[in-house]
């Protein structure tokens, strides 16, 4: 292994700019996570009155003390449903990661009942479906804390309908698979949402506030006439007594969350879990806080990434692969938290050698079962006659195939642009990576707001052109400002997590401790064995 020598001066002006830029963005991240926190604690007195603990609280209660939490999602839905970035509340009325129940990783899903009395957003059932299948790609056993409002039926929408359907396969299928799911009843699950503890492997109901139904006892009276109790209908009690969907029943929320946390003890999970060797483990040369100076917030400005690399990886040591062709693609070998890993990244646009280079890296990886790391740092392909007859279009989709194809973990991290056919070829969302991070200055978009302003403009000029009418210069001015605003909005790290197009939007200097994290949980997904079943374990 070889040591990158450093060219980085963190007293100069270029530095100094860039970790006031990095700590801002920083900043607003941990802001739009804290306005969702303060907006489910406004409702802390009322789950007091009702003898509950708070959503977040629970948490506490659920996991091993001192142990990692991984948050996913936490700006899920920010500037979807509500686009003013002054109000917007991000979190989908979800709270999840991958957390520790008794020494057992698993993926962790809290009806956030604080905000809106946990009813569904328009995003809630994309961040259901996003943790369901990484706990299936990671076999990690599920647990839902339930209490949700379920969907707003003043907002429905037929298509959000449908979808949440999926929600119910993911779980019959979990069970198929050998992936235990729990469900503790802390609050109502009514229609759909029914399903939920209906399709889970163990059920906790907690007395006097769990609830159950398929239907509500508005809605039943306005369906029957029947004019229903609510906890005759429902009931953790009734089901515990009479319907048999509650295995166990609890005195109170922590009751059940220490029900859940013997349960999750009892399954055993670990115990032939024998993790493969790992190398020992080095701290990097130079310290990760300098990553925030590294990295302008305009993707435009260039940087060597290998100077983030040497911040991340074991003892700042690294192997480059083929390092004088197709030098703006970066592939090498490393190790992480002591995990050995193959590396890609960008010092640019991707040329036809580098794609080739990439595509065969790939390969070699998955050929020897090494995980694969993408840094995102291009903005895409490189375009032009040259690179067009050196075959861009077929060496691009050489790199395309190899990505799609490999069976190896993939990791991908958006620390710069990820723009075009490029965010295709580094694993983007589309190409369904393990886990998908970017850091807060991330951009994502089919290409940059400039080159898209001024791409409409030759258009209109061409069209123009051909029809013999003069070009309005004014009316093209406006055009391209807006198109440029359109494009630069969109791509936005914080915007696209909204949408849930990354799995968690991390802060630069977290980047080994999370990269470290998502190798661990991948690599005891890789050996473990689970019990798999044709169906999903039926309740009698």
């Amino acid at each position: 292994m070889s040591t990158f020598k450093s060219q980085v001066k963190p007293l100069s002006e270029r530095f100094l700019n860039n970790r006031v830029g990095m700590l801002k963005l920083v900043k607003q991240l941990r802001d739009l996570e804290t306005r969702a926190i303060k907006a489910s604690n406004k409702r802390r007195s009322i789950f007091e009155k009702r003898g509950q603990i708070a959503p977040h609280d629970r948490i506490a209660h659920l996991l091993d003390p001192g142990m990692p939490f991984l948050r996913l999602h936490t700006l899920s839905n920010y500037l979807f449903e509500d686009s003013n970035p002054e109000t917007s509340i991000p979190g989908a009325s979800v709270i999840c990661g991958i957390g520790f129940i008794k020494g057992v990783r698993c993926m962790i899903w809290v009806d956030d009942s604080g905000i809106r009395a946990g009813s569904y957003t328009p995003t809630t059932v994309s961040t259901g479906l996003s943790i369901q299948s990484i706990a299936r790609r990671q076999k990690l056993p599920l647990v839902h804390l339930v209490e949700s409002a379920g969907a707003n039926l003043m907002e429905f929408t037929v298509e959000n309908w449908v979808e949440a359907g999926a929600l119910f396969r993911n779980l019959a299928q979990l069970s198929a698979a050998g992936i235990p799911s729990l469900t503790v009843l802390h609050g109502p699950s009514t229609a759909g949402g029914a399903y939920m503890p209906g399709l889970s492997d163990f059920v906790v109901g907690v007395k006097e506030n769990g609830l159950a139904a398929l239907g509500g006892v508005a809605l039943v009276h306005s369906a029957t006439g029947e004019v229903a109790k609510e906890r005759e209908l429902g009931g953790s009690e009734m089901h515990a007594n009479v319907s048999g969907l509650v295995e166990y029943l609890a005195e109170n929320d922590a009751h059940g969350l220490s029900i859940a946390r013997d349960i999750i003890g009892r399954l055993q999970w670990n115990k032939n879990l024998h993790l493969p060797h790992r190398i020992a483990t080095k701290e990097p040369l130079l310290s990760s806080e300098e990553l925030v100076g590294i990295v302008s917030i305009n993707y435009k400005d260039p940087f060597d990434i290998r100077e983030v690399i040497t911040r991340i990886v074991d003892a700042s040591e690294f192997d480059e692969f083929k390092p004088r062709y197709g030098c703006a693609t970066i592939c090498l070998h490393a190790s992480i938290m002591g995990f050995s890993c193959g590396i890609i990244a960008n010092n640019g646009p991707i040329d036809p050698f580098g794609a080739t280079k990439a595509a065969q890296f790939f390969q070699l990886c998955d050929q020897t079962e090494l995980p694969l790391i993408f840094l995102h740092n291009t903005t895409g392909y490189l375009v032009g006659t040259e690179s067009e007859r050196a075959g861009m279009i077929k060496h691009g989709a050489k790199m395309i195939q190899a990505v799609s194809n490999i069976r190896i973990p993939k990791i991908s991290m958006i620390i710069g642009a990820s723009f075009g056919a490029g965010n295709y070829g580094m694993c983007g969302a589309a190409y369904e990576p393990d886990f998908l991070f970017a850091w807060p200055n991330a951009a994502t978009n089919v290409m940059g707001g400039e080159q898209a302003a001024k791409t409409m403009t030759q258009v209109a000029e061409s069209i123009a052109t051909r029809k013999g009418k003069k070009v309005d210069r004014s009316a093209l001015v406006k055009q391209e400002k807006f198109i440029t605003d359109y494009f630069i909005r969109q791509q936005d790290a914080f915007y696209t997590a909204g949408r849930n197009l990354v799995h968690s939007v991390i802060d630069p200097r977290d980047s080994r401790r999370v990269l470290g994290f998502a190798l661990e949980t991948c690599s005891e997904a890789a050996i473990r064995k689970c019990q798999a079943n044709s169906y999903g374990v039926a309740r009698f």
